[in-house]
């Protein structure tokens, strides 16, 4: 599928999926160096993990609960 075809839950999901993927390969090796980029602090892997702190931040704000009581501002909730 194409990306005009996904749900922004999808990309989202792919991008995590991706960023994993991403970490995996750039993992350091025993001398401290990505095995890829031959250096100590990888900037491929600290976007990675930009990508995956992002996508929590987003989980974390789409899933926040909302406000129980009623707007009393809201003419649809007036009683």
């Amino acid at each position: 599928m194409t990306a005009p075809f996904l749900s922004l839950a999808q990309i989202r999901n792919r991008l995590i999926l991706t960023a994993r993927w991403i970490l995996r390969d750039h993992r350091p090796g025993t001398d401290g160096r990505c095995p890829i980029c031959r250096t100590t602090d990888c900037p491929v892997a600290a976007a990675a993990r930009d990508v995956l702190r992002a996508a929590k931040d987003v989980q974390l704000w789409s899933t926040a609960a909302h406000c129980t009581e009623p707007d009393r501002d809201d003419p649809r909730q007036a009683g």
